[in-house]
Formats: structure tokens, sequence, C-alpha cells
């Protein structure tokens, strides 16, 4: 029987560790490797051109790659309900492979994809290569519910196998005597498409400062991997001007598109680290920027509406403002704060920003200054951001929103001082926002409060040349704050619980903040109730009291314990009920 296959890439668009990929070839006859683009969605507004160009790059270093194996990729445009059982039936197809996609909406896809594979008797072949653990098997650890807390997805992978080691790089020897038809008119059908015919206006687009691809992203690794020193001290890197900018070693992209394998990172990492250790084991914490990704897509996968406030339910409901006007002043920089300004410049011309950077724009939106709903700034960053994707992209929103997985609400950004205590003497603004290049720096973070003759030496006057501050700081986080903590009193007490106890983990993860929350200061509680059952899931938790008072529990009055632990377990069950 002759084996013709077809792969399709979405993610991972790379040739090593693709084990889908080399499943699908090994024993077949022919491969076709395809990649499907939706016309519709080429359209949309919701992916700018420095994303579009990163992905068509990949595309294209694709393309190369596979030439060198005799084979090509084959780009079509249309649904994949409408193209596959075309492809099936054309091309005389046996087995299909691609690499499994956690999200819910790619679940549904590939449900529906899997179903017209059955019915035109097509194999299909679908293997884990986009995230180091079987997500599902973490949940099921999990007694069935995603873990909520940072601190609880570790527990429960360090109880999980092994990452498995990276699949075989697709080679000429893995590909054997599996070919790949190819016609004459190859790029007149299947080619990549450029820029332009997808109906890009590519006039005065620079340069790409991160440029897309299996071969860029390698090349990368290797440099991020010469950084032996922050390997073998296992430091934090130092935030300064230069942190700021677009790093040569920067991989975030290249994962979020599968340019680069987490898997291959992970082992590279754990190699270098017991090189320079003299073989001991890595912390979990070596891997953070994985282990971090790993956890929003745990969360999320289980849920369909984790991108949006409504009917989901892990998200706090805050009654955020409307104000078009004033987010799309953010969105385009035009806030007349410079730091908030050149970080949303820079990320509208190059496609990203450094992660504090993240921080101080997603804080000023939402919960610091704007009191917009992280919801708005999560669609500007899927617009814009080259490594963001579904997962992630909403789950770091709701963080740094307060909105869910973290409670520090009287933590805010200054857009002044953050940016002055990273940067003093104001370089990164003058890149990113040459209008107020002439400014002294003593100026360059508030220039409305330079005196009229700095501001005419600066050419530059606050309000004609450059826009006043759109808030009053000071007076928007204080006010903001407060809204916020009237908000969680709700939440912590009667009326709201039911909301609290769907992420009950994240208000007990530590004694810090169990302390903070429900204001048990300096009693017995945490010789009573080990600090284990904290970060279990809602039937393991003893011990909690809602509302306005709290119960000092000691070891003498266990009595007390156990009645407190029967109350709070069905206090919980009827604020599950209703709120169901």
């Amino acid at each position: 029987m002759v084996i013709n296959t077809i792969h399709w890439f979405r993610k991972g668009l790379r040739l090593h560790d693709n084990p889908s990929l080399k499943e699908s070839v090994v024993g077949a006859d022919t491969v076709r490797c395809v990649y499907i683009l939706d016309p519709w969605f080429a359209g949309s507004s919701n992916v700018g051109i420095n994303r579009w160009r990163f992905l068509l790059q990949s595309l294209e270093d694709l393309d190369s790659s596979l030439r060198k194996l005799n084979s090509r990729l084959f780009v079509i445009r249309g649904q994949p309900t409408d193209v596959f059982p075309r492809l099936f039936k054309e091309w005389k197809i046996t087995r299909l492979s691609y690499e499994y996609d956690s999200e819910p909406f790619g679940k549904e896809r590939d449900a529906a994809i899997k179903k017209l594979a059955s019915e035109a008797g097509v194999e299909v072949t679908v293997r884990i290569s986009h995230t180091l653990y079987d997500l599902d098997k973490i949940i099921e650890l999990n007694g069935g519910q995603s873990p909520l807390t940072y601190k609880r997805f570790q527990t429960l992978i360090s109880r999980m196998d092994a990452v498995e080691v990276p699949a075989e790089s697709i080679t000429a020897e893995v590909m054997g005597k599996c070919a790949t038809p190819l016609s004459e008119d190859h790029d007149d059908k299947f080619g990549v498409p450029s820029l332009e015919e997808l109906g890009f206006d590519t006039e005065g687009l620079s340069s790409a400062v991160w440029p897309g691809g299996e071969t860029e992203a390698l090349t990368r690794l290797e440099r991020h991997l010469e950084r032996k020193a922050w390997v073998a001290n296992f430091e934090r890197p130092r935030m300064n001007a230069n942190s700021l900018l677009a790093s040569p070693t920067g991989l975030s992209p290249y994962l979020r598109f599968g340019c680069l394998s987490c898997r291959l990172f992970y082992f590279k990492l754990t190699d270098l680290y017991r090189k320079v250790k003299k073989n001991s084991s890595p912390p979990l914490s070596l891997y953070g920027q994985l282990l971090w990704r790993e956890f929003f897509y745990t969360t999320a996968t289980n849920n369909p509406c984790f991108d949006k406030m409504e009917s989901n339910p892990i998200c706090v409901q805050i009654p955020w403002d409307r104000n078009p006007e004033a987010l799309a002043k953010w969105a385009e920089g035009r806030t007349g704060f410079p730091w908030i300004d050149a970080i949303m410049t820079q990320l509208r011309q190059e496609g990203w920003i450094h992660h504090l950077a993240r921080h101080a724009v997603a804080c000023f939106l939402t919960r610091g200054d704007l009191w917009i709903s992280w919801e708005e700034g999560m669609k500007v960053f899927e617009e814009l951001l080259l490594d963001a994707d579904w997962s992630v992209n909403a789950g770091s929103w709701m963080w740094l929103s307060c909105s869910s997985f973290f409670q520090q609400f009287f933590h805010c950004y200054c857009p002044v001082g953050f940016g002055r205590r990273t940067d003093p003497n104001g370089d990164y603004i003058r890149r990113y926002l040459p209008i107020l290049r002439g400014f002294p720096a003593k100026y360059i973070y508030d220039p409305w409060n330079a005196p009229e003759v700095v501001q005419k030496a600066a050419k530059c006057i606050v309000g004609v040349h450059y826009p006043k501050p759109m808030v009053h700081h000071a007076e928007a986080s204080r006010l903001n704050i407060e809204r916020m903590k009237q908000i969680y009193q709700q939440l912590s007490c009667y009326r709201g619980l039911g909301e609290t106890l769907r992420s009950p983990e994240s208000l007990f993860s530590t004694r810090e903040n169990f302390s903070k929350n429900f204001f048990f200061k300096n009693h017995f509680f945490f010789e009573f109730f080990p600090f284990s059952c904290w970060s279990g899931q809602i039937g393991d938790f003893c011990g909690p009291v809602f509302g306005p008072r709290a119960l000092c529990l000691t070891p003498q009055n266990s009595a007390l314990n156990r009645k407190l632990c029967r109350l709070c377990i069905r206090w919980m069950e009827m604020c599950e009920d209703s709120s169901n």
C-alpha cells in the first residue's frame, strides 16, 4: 500500500524536535508539508504588520530548509475544513500529522479535522512538542482542575515524569526514500506570499529587528547560552537602559511561533548548568521563562473564555471604564507620559518590549491610571507583540491587572519614577521619542514640569509639540487603589465569596498573602495548619475565616478547629453552588 502523508504546520515552524513530522515521514512514500493561510485572517486588524512579517519570514526559512531535503513547503489559502477534504482526495492522502495544540480554539479545530480525516480513511498522528509537559496529565494530577498559582504548578510538575528529550531533527537520512511530488509552477500555486500580496502597505517599513525563522532561532539560542556567567552565578540580569532594547539573544518570538523548540532550550540550559555547576541538578527557577509559559498554557487549556471577563470563572469581575479616546492615546503612545509613550512606540515599531516595560504599560492602562479593561490592552498586544499568544497574553493581562493570579493591587508602577530609576539619563526616551531629545535628564520623564525657557531650548512646548499628561498620576492611582480595595473587600465577604473561591489558591499561596488577605497576624495558625495545606484544591483547605472578623486559632482549641474546618468546606461548597 502506498503511504502518502501531509504534515500540517501551524506553530512548530521547524525541523528540529518535530516528532509528529518525524513519525509522518517514517515508512512513507510521499510527504507534503502544508501551511494553511486563512485569507480572512490575513486581513484582520488583530494581527499587525510586524507579526505577519515574522510569520512569512519563518515560512520562507522553513521552505528553504525543506529545499535542502528535496522537498518544499505548500502554502495554501483557505479554511482548514474546506482545504483538507480536497487535498485528501486530490493527493490520495493516507496519513495526516500535526503538533498538538493545547488551546481551546485549536482543540475544537483539530477535532473537526480529525473527524474529516476519519471519514476519508486518513490516519492521524498527533504529538506534543509545543510544551514541555502533557498539560492534561498536570491537570489530572491536580484532581481534574487547572492549578491557579505558579507555586502549585511547580509542585505538580515536580511530581511529573521527566521532560522528554527532543526528537531527532529531520535530515536526509530521516527522510529516507520519502519524496515530495513537486510541479514546475509550485511557487505560483504554493509559494510563500509577500506582505504586499496580503494587502499590507510596506512603504516606510523599517528592517526587521527580529528576523523570523528556525535558522535565526538556533543562532540566537547559541548566543543566549554563551552567557555562562549568568548561568554560573544564577543571577537575574540587572535592569538598565540597555535591557529595554531588543537583544540579539532574545528568544520569546521564536518560542511562540515554534521556530525554537522549548524542549531543546530546556535541555541546552540543563546541560550548560551541569557543566558549570559540576553536574548538580538545576533549580526549577532556571527555567522561569519556559515554566511561566507552561503555567499559562495549563490554566487556559480547558477554559475557552480565558481571554475575556465574561463567563471566565477565574477572573474577578471588575467594573472597568469604557473610554475609547483614552485607550487610543495609550495604544498610540500619546499619553503625555514619556516613559509610557516610548514603550508603546517601541512596541508598534519593533513588535517587542521588555517584560518590565509590559508591566508598566499594563498597570497604567488598567488599575494604575486609566481604569480600562485588561481585555482592551490584550487586544493591542495581540496585534503588535511578536511573542503574544492566546494563553500567555491573556494570562499575563489578568495577572498584571489584578484580575486573577495576583492580588497585590496596592503595588503600582509610577509612569515617571519607574523609568527614571531604570534609565536616569533618558536615553531610551530619546531613542523612541526624538521630539523630546532636547530635554535635559532632569525633565525628560516629566517635561510638563520644565520651565518655559527649558521647553523652548528643547524646541518642544508641552501641549503644542508633545501632549500634556492625560491624567494626574498621583490622584488617579490613589483613586484606583481605593476602587480595587473595595472590590476585594466585597470579594472576601459573603456576597462575592463564590467568585474568589474559584481561585482560592491565590489567596493562600504564601504566608504573606494569607496574613494580608485574612488578617491572621502574630498567631499560631501556621504551626497548627502546615503550609502544604494552603496550596491544594478547595477541599484541602483548613481554617480560613472570611469577612470582617478573624478567629485566632491555637493548638489548644482543636475542637473548634475541626468544627471550623467542616464549616469552611461547607461554606465553599455553598458558594460554588451559588456561583454555578
